[in-house]
């Protein structure tokens, strides 16, 4: 039995499920940057972190049954210990999410809503970087960084 596997943009070849949990964080990161609403902001960017956690699961495997992991948070801190202060951060924002989902849209703050997007960016880039270690920033030739 052979297993398939697609291509990440300038990656190897990873497992669809990863592919397709990057390309959903990918998703959500669009819409809570196409937002006005801080609690749609707050949402669209925790659900594009949560992908991202996900992809991660995906990727090294889900953890042992007798872990006790509940949430893909747990299951993070779990097989990938270097993104473990994402897991404490991200946890922390379920909470939030939830009084959101359940229609408390007065629970987010414009400031709380730009920063999760900030760090939902963030570990997303982290989680590429973990996919496919060659992807790093490219500067675009034509760009010159000047000093001010």
């Amino acid at each position: 039995m052979t297993t398939q596997h697609s291509a990440l943009p300038g990656a190897g070849f990873v497992a669809p499920e990863v592919v397709r949990l990057l390309a959903r964080a990918d998703a959500e990161l669009v819409a809570a940057g196409l937002t006005a609403d801080p609690a749609e902001r707050f949402v669209h960017s925790h659900l594009g972190a949560l992908r991202s956690a996900a992809a991660v699961v995906a990727l090294r495997g889900r953890p042992s049954p007798r872990s006790r992991a509940r949430s893909v948070w747990d299951m993070l801190a779990l097989v990938e210990p270097g993104l473990s202060a994402w897991s404490v951060y991200f946890a922390g924002g379920a909470r939030i999410r939830a009084a959101v989902d359940a229609g408390r849209f007065d629970a987010v703050e414009a400031r709380q809503a730009d920063e999760i997007m900030a760090c939902a960016e963030d570990f997303r880039d982290e989680v590429a970087m973990l996919v496919d270690p060659g992807v790093g920033f490219v500067r675009h030739p034509s760009l010159r960084v000047a000093a001010s």
